[in-house]
């Protein structure tokens, strides 16, 4: 079975349920198998500034999710991203992070992640 990395901008999407119905199908896959992400994502997840019940609803989320943290082959795999093209360092963590575990990244910001050898990249809104 396909494992993914999802990307903060779409645990957004699905939280605000504003995904259409193929896209919201394969959050529900990747959210029901236990959902993975970078620490970078619980970070900007953390950030939001929201009400007290969402708040509530993304530390649960976290709670049940699988966090995954920056390792040594992640930050070798980071820094050469990062010297061989423009990407930010939260990006170049969170493709990083797709690319040690060998998962397929979910998002929409694919202008991000274009041109990473071996990154594979799922937008949902494109299904």
């Amino acid at each position: 079975m396909e494992q993914y990395l999802i990307d903060t901008n779409e645990v957004s999407h699905y939280f605000s349920a504003s995904l259409l119905p193929a896209g919201m199908a394969i959050m529900d896959a990747a959210v029901d198998a236990v959902p993975n992400f970078s620490v970078i994502t619980q970070i900007e997840l953390l950030c939001w500034k929201t009400d007290t019940e969402t708040e509530q609803g993304v530390k649960d989320f976290i709670e049940d999710s699988n966090v995954l943290n920056i390792t040594t082959e992640i930050i070798e795999a980071c820094v050469t991203l990062r010297k061989g093209r423009k990407i930010k360092t939260p990006d170049a963590i969170i493709a990083a992070t797709a690319l040690a575990y060998g998962y397929t990244l979910i998002t929409n910001n694919e202008k991000d992640f274009t041109n990473i050898k071996g990154l594979k990249v799922l937008n949902p809104y494109k299904l």
